[in-house]
């Protein structure tokens, strides 16, 4: 818990008289679910302010969460998507080896830098990992998917397992690497 909620939470048990677990248990016994009841029954039977009993539940609904994780790969490959995560590992691997570039985590793929963006990595389906990469000198292919103008990434390739992770798509991330400076 971090020091000002620490205080926030220390200042309203002091208001109400009751322990945060004392609360939680009020809380257990009421069968309510929904968030906005919950705090309005803190309200009305305990009289607490607004923005205590919103805290209260806050942290009553969040009991037994695992603890946010400061690997933004874990918010991304989550759920069905978890398994894809030894896709992206390997690609990724081999990316490391061919120089120093920057990872810029997005909401739902990272974006793989050097003075422009050479390639972006993450799910596209529950059973796909796509890779988006720019670089003017590749040519598409069956496997190499180009993309329409003025968007994100000229090329697009998917994965469906690490063994695909092969020569040819290191040889057209090493080609988007070199052409991002």
């Amino acid at each position: 818990m971090d020091p000002a909620l620490r205080t926030q939470v220390e200042n309203l048990q002091k208001r109400s008289g009751h322990t945060l677990e004392e609360l939680f248990g009020v809380l257990e016994g009421t069968g309510l679910e929904k968030h906005g009841q919950l705090r309005d029954h803190l309200k009305a039977e305990l009289g607490m302010g607004h923005g205590d009993a919103n805290t209260v539940v806050t942290l009553f609904r969040k009991r037994g969460e695992a603890p946010a994780s400061d690997d933004p790969l874990d918010a991304i490959y989550v759920g069905p998507k978890e398994a894809l995560r030894p896709i992206h590992e390997a690609v990724m691997a081999r990316v490391d080896a061919l120089g120093s570039f920057e990872i810029a985590p997005k909401k739902a793929y990272v974006s793989l830098r050097r003075k422009k963006q050479f390639a972006m990595v993450g799910p596209a389906t529950k059973t796909q990992v796509e890779i988006g990469l720019n670089a003017k000198e590749l040519e598409g292919s069956a496997r190499l998917k180009e993309q329409k103008p003025g968007g994100m990434c000229q090329y697009k390739v998917r994965l469906s397992d690490p063994s695909e992770v092969d020569d040819e798509l290191v040889a057209w991330l090493k080609t988007a690497f070199e052409a991002a400076g």
